[in-house]
Order: C-alpha cells, then structure tokens, then sequence
C-alpha cells in the first residue's frame, strides 16, 4: 500500500481527489524545514511545493519512489539527488496558460496607463482642482501595436503570445541568451531587449538563467520599456532593477516574485514607493480555475505512476 504524504496542503486551495488506488493519505498544512525529515521518513510518495527536497532532508526516506510536486517549477528538488537515488519526479504542466498571461496583461495595462499614479492623484484631491474636465498628469500609452518580448517559451509563454497577439501586440520570442544558433521563429537575446516595449519572463530558474536581467540588460532595453516577471524571483538582479527604475533606464516594471519568499527578511524592492513598480505576491498562478487544474493533475500523475504508465516526469 502506497503512503501518500503531503507536506504543504495549504498552498493549494483546491479539492483533491483521493487516487484510485489503495493507499494511506496524510497531509500536513504547512510543513517547516526542519519538519521534512521526520515527516518524510515513512512516505512513498511526497506532494510537495516549495520546500527544499534534496538528500539532507530524504536521506531518511528510504521507501519514497516518487515526488509529485505540485508546480511547474522544480528549483526547490534537487533533481541530481532523486536520480541516484532512483526516486522518480514529476511536476504539473499547462494548468496557468490563462491566468499567468492574464495577470501579466494586468500588469501591463496598468503600467501603460499609469493606474496607480492616476489613483494617487485621485486620492490627493488633484482632480478636484484641475481646470477642466479631466485630470491629464501622466502619460498614457497604448498597447496596440506595441512589442512584446517573451523570454521562456513553454505552455505559459506560448500563452502569453495568444493573449498579446489578441490584443494587437507584436510578440517576439527570445532565444536562450548566448545562444551561438537562432532557431527559426526566434530572436537573439540582446535584439529581444533592444526591441521590446514590454519584457516578461517566464523560463525556470537555472544556474544559466539566475540574474538573467542584470545592469547590461538594462541598459539595452528602451527608456520607455516595462519589464515583467511572473516566474522567479532571481531571474533579476534586484540592486540593477532598482537602479533602473530609480535613474530612469527602464519606464516600470511588474513583479509576482521575489528572491525569498514569503520575503521575512524585507526586500529592497518593498521599501520602494514607486507608481511604476507593481508587485503582487507570488499569486499569478492562482486563479480558481488554474489551481483546481493543477491539484487533479498532481493526482493524475501520481495515478500514472502506480499503474506504471509516468508522466511529466523531470527525473
């Protein structure tokens, strides 16, 4: 019989149906790192999501054959650890192809439209003393005909190529940076950063892609470009993006992500007071819809694997 252990049940606010095997399920609303080990130990299949899973905290599992993390990202599993271990790992694909890009277009169309500039002034009363009918203090801009550049063309990518292109938006598609071959449909990193109106990212983090936009990238990118990031938080050097936002080398950017999170220790980023810099806490994925499609596709992996049959497997 199977021992189903899920370390995180709070982090997904959905209904998970009970797999259609026999087995033993015992879930944990929040599960702290010095938690993993004890929990762990007697488990033969984990749910996880964000804690840390390498081989300090499953040296002790002797009997776990399969991790179901239940996200797209598997930065927190160390992957090399599972595969000499013969422990297989799978994550959830496809399930924010709507609602990631939609928060991004959100993000988007209130940096364009300088909505929360447009707020303040409301909430100052300075609509109230303006000469005419409307109150014109910040620029507006258009996104029609306006380039977006993608960087991460997986299922959400892709996505958010469908939602830009149907709302008027040329869509750029990125090739991996220092990339020595463009393959076809793709544009060279620095050309993306050169051209974009608005940057968004949405690969994984990897040692290849940590602090991926630092100073140089954006002092290549337009003094008019928005730069948004729904997928990790250490794909931007904080200390860079700061710097630009404050002297001007890029007009805004949007952030559903930071480098620790929950952010305990602060962030410079939060200390900042900027109309032009939106962030929102790591809730792009989390529309109802999205995370109903993740949990029942946690349980179809895991039902996959026991029949013998895995899927979206990463090791």
């Amino acid at each position: 019989m199977e021992r189903i252990v899920f370390l995180e049940r709070n982090t997904i606010e959905a209904h998970f149906r009970r797999p259609d095997f026999d087995h033993e399920w015992v879930e944990y609303a929040e599960t702290t790192a010095e938690q993993v080990i004890d929990r762990a130990r007697d488990a033969t299949i984990i749910i996880s999501n964000k804690l840390s899973l390498g081989e300090s905290q499953l040296s002790n599992a002797r009997d776990v054959k399969l991790i179901a993390i239940a996200a797209t990202g598997s930065d927190c599993v160390d992957l090399n650890y599972c595969q000499r271990r013969g422990i297989a790992v799978c994550n959830v694909r496809g399930y924010a192809v709507n609602a990631v890009p939609e928060h991004v277009l959100m993000m988007i169309l209130a940096l364009r439209r300088n909505l929360f500039a447009y707020r303040a002034d409301v909430q100052a009363r300075l609509w109230n003393q303006s000469k005419q009918f409307c109150l014109l203090t910040h620029e507006l801009h258009d996104i029609r005909n306006s380039t977006l550049g993608i960087v991460g063309y997986g299922s959400i990518g892709r996505g958010m190529a469908r939602l830009a292109e149907s709302v008027g938006m040329r869509v750029l598609i990125s090739e991996h940076k220092h990339a020595m071959n463009i393959r076809e449909g793709r544009t060279c990193f620095e050309e993306i950063l050169r051209q974009s109106d608005v940057l968004t990212l949405h690969c994984p983090l990897k040692d290849e892609t940590r602090d991926l936009i630092g100073l140089a990238e954006f002092q290549m990118m337009k003094w008019t470009a928005l730069l948004i990031n729904t997928a990790r938080g250490a794909l931007v050097d904080d200390a860079a993006l700061i710097d630009a936002l404050q002297t001007g080398l890029i007009a805004g950017a949007g952030l559903d992500a930071l480098r620790e999170e929950p952010p305990c220790h602060g962030s410079p980023l939060l200390d900042l007071n900027l109309p032009n810099l939106i962030i929102t806490p790591h809730v792009a994925w989390a529309s109802r819809e999205a995370v109903q499609t993740l949990a029942d596709q946690v349980i179809d992996n895991i039902e996959a694997f026991v029949s013998g049959r895995p899927q979206n497997l990463l090791a």
